[in-house]
């Protein structure tokens, strides 16, 4: 009988020991971010902006597109995308498409800066 009273109490304050102790909670690696930024500028063969291009950007692996509508600079930005994730972009004006260029996911950059040309003659 003192044996298992004595265990009972043993175990009564494990317990209690377990339960009052914090749990870490898991963090995301540091060296990684969550989100990048992409940004960049839409220009002609001689570096002049294209205002008004819209810029296509697709997820590789879902292939969900995201669009922009370049400003007056030719500038675009695509803020929050997914840092484990593939992605190709290319812009299009009056029927006139640029090369199209990928962005890795192996690419440690916060800001990655893609400036894509369209042949606008």
């Amino acid at each position: 009988m003192k044996k298992a009273l004595a265990l009972a109490s043993i175990l009564m304050i494990m317990t209690a020991m377990a339960v009052a102790m914090p749990v870490p909670s898991p963090e995301p690696f540091k060296d990684e971010p969550q989100s990048k930024v992409l940004t960049g500028r839409v220009l002609d063969p001689q570096d002049n902006p294209v205002a008004g291009a819209v810029v296509y950007l697709t997820n590789t692996r879902t292939r969900a597109v995201k669009t922009y509508i370049a400003g007056k600079d030719g500038d675009y930005r695509f803020p929050g995308i997914a840092s484990n994730t593939d992605y190709e972009i290319y812009a299009q004006s009056q029927g006139h498409k640029s090369d199209v260029k990928s962005v890795g996911q192996f690419d440690s950059r916060n800001q990655i800066n893609v400036n894509l040309k369209i042949d606008t003659k």
